[in-house]
Order: C-alpha cells, then sequence, then structure tokens
C-alpha cells in the first residue's frame, strides 16, 4: 500500500491550532476519510493537542505531518500524525486534577492513539500518534516509528509518496 503523507508550516500564535485543524480535514477528505466518519474526529482531536501543545508549550513555530493511506476508497490503514517543534525537551504527560484548565493534551492523545510516542529531530523533536482504521477483523499497517526527513522545510505543503 502506498502512503501519501502532506505537511503544514505552523506558526507560533495558537491562532494556528484552527488553521491546522481546517488543513487536516481538507487532507483527510482528499484521502478518503469523510469528515462524518469517527476516525476523523479523532485525528481532528489528536491534531489539535499536539499542535496546541507545541505552540504553546515552546513558543516556536512547528511542523505538522500526515501519513495517510493513497487509496481513494479509503481501505482500512494506519494513519500517523507527526508535530515536529525546535524544543529539544521531551513532553510531559501531566495528571490534571478536578477543575484544572490544562494538563490533559497527552492523557487524551494516550486515550484516542493506538500508538503515540516522540523522538528527538534535528535540534528539536517530534511527537507522533498512529491510529489504525480497520474494519473489524482487519489488521491494519502501520510504520516503522522513523523519524521523516524534511526535504522541503521552506513549503507549505510538500507530498511525497512512498
Amino acid at each position: 500500500m502506498q502512503v501519501l503523507q502532506v505537511q503544514l508550516e505552523v506558526g507560533a500564535d495558537p491562532a494556528e491550532v484552527g488553521r491546522a485543524r481546517r488543513w487536516a480535514r481538507s487532507r483527510l477528505a482528499g484521502s478518503g476519510i469523510e469528515v462524518d466518519e469517527p476516525v476523523a474526529e479523532t485525528l481532528i482531536l489528536l491534531i489539535s493537542e499536539l499542535v496546541t501543545n507545541a505552540v504553546v508549550h515552546t513558543g516556536c513555530p512547528a511542523v505538522l505531518r500526515m501519513r495517510l493511506p493513497e487509496v481513494p476508497d479509503a481501505a482500512p490503514g494506519t494513519v500517523r500524525v507527526e508535530v515536529a517543534d525546535r524544543s529539544a525537551r521531551p513532553p510531559r504527560q501531566r495528571h490534571a486534577e478536578g477543575d484544572d484548565t490544562n494538563g490533559r493534551g497527552l492523557e487524551l492523545v494516550d486515550g484516542l492513539a493506538d500508538r503515540w510516542g516522540w523522538q528527538p529531530e534535528g535540534g528539536g523533536k517530534s511527537i507522533w500518534c498512529e491510529v489504525d482504521r480497520c474494519e473489524a477483523g482487519v489488521a491494519a499497517v502501520t510504520f516503522d516509528g522513523a523519524s521523516y526527513d524534511d526535504t522541503d522545510a521552506g513549503a507549505d505543503v510538500a507530498y511525497e509518496a512512498v
């Protein structure tokens, strides 16, 4: 199965989170994952959390990447989301209490994603998660967890068939 990698540069402004969600919805629909599918809403929530964490906790621009099945009929597979930022500080999963207004982001990622983690990337890091899009009884295609080289860091969107 071929996959399509797309990416979006995200500015350090929290308003960029909404732009990242809109961009991701259009890319999901373009890969055959309709906005009314539960997996689409899960992915949008994960993207929102990871981009928010990158922008708020680092104060630096970030790069959002998605790896999508390149099949218009939306065959089962795995969607991978990565958010790379310039901070080398590892992510820290916190546990929010009662009325706390933040501290739940990575708990949500942990609860919603099938897999997630982080890895050093250049002078910063990349936090990634994967969501399996499967039919009952069908195994998902997974990725190797490696970091992907950003060959065109200046572009808003880069397409790469893998």
